[in-house]
């Protein structure tokens, strides 16, 4: 993986994320939200990680990204206005950001696999036989569950966005 590559996929994440937290537009913020799941997908496809990749671009910044959006001018959702900034509740959210940070640090310090590279995958191996395999043994009840939940939250949605006749 090309040091220069794995950097600036990672910063174009990771600046699209803090825009999707901090844009007050709904739709600006799914669609910045649609760009940090590519620069993903790019990390996936840098650590020959084909398959993973190829499904975040088609599953999440299509599939699911299309569902959001669907939802968001369903609902009709306007950008959220200016509010006064309220001191204590920053305060208290930059005081958990850093301890987050610093058990974060803590924690990466401590784990010795971390220093090490990820082993390269064996020529020939077949990652779709490997992530079918997990997920449908291992992993078989969440995603069920993952499942079961998105379907509750679109029926949710549809159901808050429905307008009464007068």
């Amino acid at each position: 993986m090309s040091p220069i590559l794995f950097w600036f996929f990672t910063i174009l994440m990771l600046g699209f994320a803090l825009a999707v937290v901090f844009n007050r537009n709904p739709v600006a913020s799914a669609l910045s939200l649609v760009v940090s799941f590519i620069g993903l997908a790019a990390l996936f496809f840098q650590l020959d990680a084909n398959f993973i990749g190829t499904i975040q671009v088609l599953v999440y910044a299509g599939a699911v990204m299309v569902l959001f959006l669907f939802i968001i001018m369903l609902l009709d959702l306007k950008a959220e206005q200016r509010r006064r900034l309220n001191l204590p509740a920053t305060a208290g959210g930059i005081l958990v950001v850093a301890a987050f940070v610093a058990q974060l640090m803590a924690v990466l310090h401590r784990f010795g696999a971390g220093k090490h590279a990820f082993p390269p995958l064996a020529p020939g191996a077949d990652d779709v036989r490997s992530v079918g395999q997990a997920l449908f043994s291992t992993y078989n009840l969440p995603f069920q569950v993952v499942g079961t939940l998105i379907l509750v939250a679109t029926i949710g949605v549809i159901v808050l966005s429905k307008r009464e006749l007068k």
